[in-house]
C-alpha cells in the first residue's frame, strides 16, 4: 500500500486498529503508523462505553471522551435533563435513574454555560412520591436545576409527527418544545411490555397520553415518537440493572450490579449497546429494530466508532 494512497480513518477504525495497523505496517514509517493509530483512538466517537466505576465518575470519563458537555451545549442555552423518575422507589432498587448521575450531569450543563436546566418526568406513580423517593429531585436541585412537574395535561401541547406510522400526533410537555437541548438519561431495565426500557422508551415520559401507546402498538409508537425529536445526547444508566420483573416490581435478586454507562448522540445505538449489556440481541427488541428501520439511528454496533473505558 503506497503512502500516497488515502486512508479513510473511519473505515480503518471499523476494521479494527490492530487489523489496520497490520495492513499498513509494512509500508508506513513507524512514526506515521503511531500518528495514524493516535488519530483513530481520538475519535470522533459514535458511542462511549464506560464500566467498573461509580455512576457519576463514569459520566466524568465518558463525557471527556466526547469533548466535554460544551460539545453539546452553548452558552445561554436552556437544557432539559430527562431521567426516568417513573416509580416511587428508592435508588437501590434500580427502578429510576441514579440520582448521583443526574446531579453530575446538571453540574456539567451549567459548567458548559447553560442558562437554565430543567428536570422532569411524567411519572407512573404519584409524582411527588416519585421525585422524593428516587432522590432525583433533591439531587437535581442541589446542582441548581429547576425540577418541574409533569402531572397535569395543561403542561402539554399537541404536535404532529411527520413520517409516523401509528403515533401521528401526541401531546408533548412544553419544556421539550421550548428547550434548546434535550439530554435523555434512562435507566436500563427489563420491561414486561416492551422487552427492555432504555433511551427510546424513556421518551414516553415527555408525552401526556401514554395509554395511547399501549392501545395502538407500544413498540411502533415508541419508535414513531423518535421521529419527532431525537435527544441531543443519550446517557444510559446501567449501574443497577433490573434483569426481571421490570419496570418496577423487581426484587433484590432481580438486580444485577453492572456498573456500566453509555453515552451517545444516536438513540438507537445507545439502546443497541444497552441491550447487549443486558444480554439481549438488539434486533430482538422490536422498538430498537424499528428505530433502525425508520432511519432514526444505527443498530449495527460493528459499524460504530466506540470508545471503551474501564475504570
Amino acid at each position: 500500500m503506497s503512502d500516497r494512497k488515502r486512508i479513510n480513518r473511519r473505515e480503518f477504525f471499523k476494521k479494527g486498529v490492530g487489523l489496520g495497523a497490520a495492513m499498513v505496517g509494512t509500508s508506513l514509517l513507524p512514526h506515521r503508523q503511531q500518528a495514524l493509530a493516535d488519530e483513530v483512538a481520538r475519535g470522533p466517537f459514535d458511542l462511549v462505553a464506560v464500566r467498573n466505576g461509580e455512576a457519576a465518575d463514569m459520566f466524568e470519563k465518558g463525557i471527556q471522551a466526547l469533548g466535554g458537555m460544551q460539545s453539546f451545549i452553548r452558552k445561554g442555552q436552556t437544557v432539559v435533563v430527562k431521567p426516568n423518575i417513573g416509580w416511587a422507589r428508592e435508588p437501590e432498587t434500580g427502578a429510576d435513574t441514579n440520582p448521583a448521575l443526574v446531579k453530575r450531569i446538571v453540574e456539567h450543563c451549567y459548567q458548559a454555560g447553560a442558562k437554565k436546566v430543567f428536570v422532569f418526568d411524567n411519572t407512573c406513580h404519584n409524582w411527588k412520591k416519585c421525585y422524593t423517593l428516587s432522590q432525583i429531585e433533591a439531587s437535581a436541585r442541589d446542582a441548581g436545576a429547576t425540577v418541574a412537574p409533569g402531572n397535569d395535561e395543561r403542561y402539554y401541547e399537541e404536535v404532529r409527527i411527520a413520517g409516523a406510522k401509528t403515533l401521528k400526533k401526541t401531546k408533548v410537555h412544553e419544556l421539550i418544545l421550548d428547550s434548546d437541548v434535550l439530554i435523555n438519561v434512562p435507566v436500563l431495565k427489563h420491561h414486561s411490555g416492551s422487552g427492555l426500557t432504555i433511551a427510546m422508551k424513556n421518551l414516553m415520559g415527555v408525552v401526556w397520553d401514554r395509554g395511547y401507546y399501549h392501545l395502538h402498538g407500544l413498540q411502533e409508537c415508541i419508535a414513531d415518537f423518535c421521529l419527532y425529536r431525537k435527544p441531543d445526547l443519550n446517557i444510559v444508566d446501567a449501574y443497577r440493572v433490573t434483569m426481571d420483573n421490570g419496570p418496577q416490581r423487581a426484587r433484590p435478586e432481580d438486580i444485577s450490579l453492572k456498573k456500566s454507562l453509555l453515552i451517545s448522540k444516536d438513540i438507537v445505538a445507545a439502546d443497541a449497546a444497552a441491550a447487549k449489556i443486558f444480554g439481549a440481541e438488539p434486533e430482538s427488541i422490536d422498538h430498537i429494530r424499528l428505530g433502525y428501520e425508520k432511519n432514526i439511528g444505527n443498530i449495527k454496533l460493528s459499524e460504530l466508532n466506540i470508545k471503551r473505558i474501564a475504570l
